[in-house]
């Protein structure tokens, strides 16, 4: 199980690896979201806002009406964030759940190809 400070410290690694790859950048530009993850085994919340392709902030909480919810485990969201797993792999298992609009789902899994090819 992972705490709360090892999730934001893989949210923070995460926000430098969008924000520092102009090809997502560039494929993002158009996309302002609010992105809710909840850890389902803590019972933490984190938010990530995202303007115009850059993610701004990252936030413990649940804090303002998110366009997309992202559920799993404590250990598979900071494995996600560091770029440890696929995490096209755990949604298509069910391990990892994702709420929001079809394109948006797309969209999370692009973002990750992008900044992980390899995984």
């Amino acid at each position: 199980m992972a705490t709360s400070e090892e999730i934001m410290e893989a949210l923070t690694d995460f926000k430098e690896q969008c924000n520092s790859n102009k090809r997502l950048r560039r494929m993002q530009r158009d996309w302002s979201k609010i992105i809710h993850y909840k850890a389902i085994d803590t019972g933490d919340a984190f938010t990530s806002t995202i303007v115009e392709g850059e993610l701004l902030k990252n936030e413990t909480g649940a804090n303002g009406t998110p366009d997309v919810v992202v559920e799993c485990d404590s250990e598979t969201m900071c494995d996600m964030f560091w770029g440890d797993i696929n995490p096209t792999q755990k949604y298509l298992r069910g391990e990892i759940k994702v709420k929001g609009s079809q394109e948006d789902v797309m969209r999370i899994d692009a973002i990750t190809a992008i900044i992980w090819p390899e995984v």
